[in-house]
């Protein structure tokens, strides 16, 4: 795994002066990176979160969110490997993975109007806008996923998600999700939007150019966005990344002072073993 930078610091406000007190029981919660290949090689989509918004205002993130107790519902048409599979690579409960995979679904149509659901098992919806109202109602939770895809005979996909990654809000945060990041290729003849009031903007980059822009200041990124895009700069295409075999453990960062700032340090950090109380001390105390 790469080293986190430096200057990779948390957003002010990330974490408040007095960090709860035992810590927030994370929220479960799915992230989809979509990838197309274009001339300049694999990109990903990626959304600028709304300033202000209570987690992760004003950053650049992937879709997703957290987990409807809704989405674990058996009564959706499933296609590709089976709950108890993706279990197995997260780690979890089978009713949890079932309701993972429904999420990252789920959360990606919600988010950039991109379904990874089509009429049977062996293809893919080719114009999604006809279930634009129903995108609207799943924001709003009129509804359940399981019965939108119901109601419309659509057969989820799970074959065209990967399993990339588990990542866990740092103990010091107030809002904290237990999120597994999925790989998805983008489905030929749909469009990815930004048509959802928690994005402010939507863009394709290749992972180096969304690198670029954290490091020209331009875009704000997390570590896990930051590694992930690491970790897919070093494929050149979406078949080489989707058959990337990945071993999927669960990564819990956690904060450490560095001079007047607060950076995330990951378990083979030497100040990982080292960080607990370390917001009690000074705010110019120089991490040692």
């Amino acid at each position: 795994m790469p080293e986190l930078p430096a200057e990779l610091v948390l957003p002010d406000g990330a974490v408040p002066d007095e960090p709860p007190n035992p810590p927030a029981v994370p929220r479960d919660a799915a992230t989809v990176m979509l990838v197309r290949d274009t001339e300049p090689g694999l990109e990903v989509f990626l959304l600028r979160r709304v300033t202000g918004m209570a987690f992760a205002g004003g950053m650049t993130v992937f879709p997703g969110g957290g987990v409807d107790q809704r989405d674990a519902d058996t009564s959706v048409a499933w296609h590709g490997p089976e709950p108890a599979w993706w279990a197995g690579r997260f780690d979890c409960p089978e009713s949890l993975a079932r309701a993972l995979v429904c999420a990252a679904v789920r959360e990606t149509f919600e988010e950039s109007g991109v379904l990874l659901a089509g009429p049977d098992a062996h293809s893919v919806v080719s114009e999604p806008r006809p279930f634009h109202a129903a995108r609207q109602d799943l924001v709003d939770r009129k509804y359940s996923f399981a019965q939108f895809l119901a109601d419309n005979a659509l057969v989820l996909r799970a074959d065209l998600l990967r399993p990339w990654s588990n990542w866990v809000t740092p103990a010091e945060e107030p809002r904290r999700y237990d999120t597994r990041f999925f790989l998805a290729a983008m489905p030929d003849g749909q469009h990815a939007d930004g048509a959802t009031t928690e994005a402010q903007d939507v863009t394709w980059r290749t992972p180096n150019e969304a690198l670029d822009d954290w490091r020209a200041g331009t875009r704000g990124l997390l570590p896990p966005t930051w590694m992930t895009l690491t970790e897919l700069a070093e494929h050149r295409s979406v078949a080489t990344a989707m058959a990337a075999e990945r071993t999927v453990d669960k990564i819990i960062p956690k904060v450490v002072r560095d001079g007047n700032r607060l950076r995330v340090v990951l378990p083979d950090d030497p100040a990982y073993a080292t960080a607990a109380n370390h917001l009690d001390a000074r705010p110019d105390d120089a991490m040692q």
